[in-house]
Parts: C-alpha cells; structure tokens; sequence
C-alpha cells in the first residue's frame, strides 16, 4: 500500500510538470499564431490584374463579377500550356485519363470539401494557403522566379479562365 501512494505522488508530480510545460507550448503556440494568422483582409494589386481581396485564406468574389463557366473550366483543367490540372491533379475526365497525375491532390469532389472562394485562391495563388507548395501560381505576376519568356509580365491564366475552372471544380461533389 505505501509503494502505491508513493507511486501515486510521483504521478501526480509528473503530471503537473507536464501540464505546466504543456501550458507554456500552448502559449507558445497561441502567440504564434496570432503574428502568423491574417488580421484583416488583404487587398492585391498585381500590375494590370483584377484587384482581389485574401480574407481567411480565400478570395470571396469573382475576378471577373459573373460567375464562370464550368464547361470551359473543364476545357482549361485539361488544356496544356494553359490550366492543366489533370498533369498533377486526378479529375474525373476520361478522355484523359492516361495523363492523369498524381503529384497533388485528388480534385474529383474537390467541390464538397472545399468553397468557391477557397478554390479561387488556390488558383490564383496557392504559396498563400502553403507556403511550400510546388504548384504555380496561375493569376499573378509579380514575385514569380524562373518564368518562361511567353509568360513573363503575364499569367497563366485571365480572370475568365481563373473563374470557369472554380466553376468547374466547384461543380465537382
């Protein structure tokens, strides 16, 4: 019986070590947190683009104003020198299917876990969502390294095509 209680001091004195260590890291990591987090919504301007606002990690509103066209986002997804999704991405596209990649993420219900506006700024620029990411940014211009001739002072993609391919994935549950 006395090892027990021995036994169950240790425990509890360990424990509250741990739980005054624990505090400390969560404190740590709430402070953080806080510097790392958006305060406040960002506007971007990026040379002759459509200006657009980063709030929590997405962009709201169209790039254009009207919704896009999910039929001609399907045409970009799968579009070389253009959108091109299907190069990393698995998409329910069959004609296609024997350059499906699998680099990112499956895209094939992408639109039941992710919005409109967070798919937006995944294409629009996703170092924003993850910083280390390999995917390019397909709306953006200044920043960039490495940009091939034909695309320098240029995106990717126009706001159009940026807005029918959210249409597209966004159709895609």
């Amino acid at each position: 019986m006395r090892q027990t209680r021995s036994m169950t001091g240790r425990l509890a004195a360990s424990a509250s070590r741990i739980t005054a260590k624990q505090a400390a890291m969560a404190a740590g990591v709430a402070a953080l947190l806080a510097v790392a987090a958006p305060a406040r919504a960002q506007e971007v301007h990026d040379h002759n683009l459509a200006p657009y606002t980063i709030k929590d990690y997405a962009i709201d509103k169209s790039l254009t104003g009207k919704p896009g066209d999910p039929a001609e986002g399907r045409k970009w997804a799968i579009t070389s020198g253009q959108g091109n999704c299907v190069i990393c991405h698995r998409l329910p596209i069959p004609e296609v299917a024997f350059r499906i990649g699998n680099i990112g993420p499956d895209l094939s219900e992408v639109g039941g876990r992710l919005s409109a506006a967070d798919i937006r700024m995944r294409i629009v620029n996703p170092k924003v969502v993850n910083p280390d990411t390999i995917m390019p940014a397909y709306y953006r211009i200044d920043g960039l390294n490495r940009v091939q001739k034909k695309f320098e002072g240029k995106p990717i993609l126009t706001a159009q095509q940026v807005e029918d391919l959210v249409a597209y994935l966004s159709s895609l549950k």
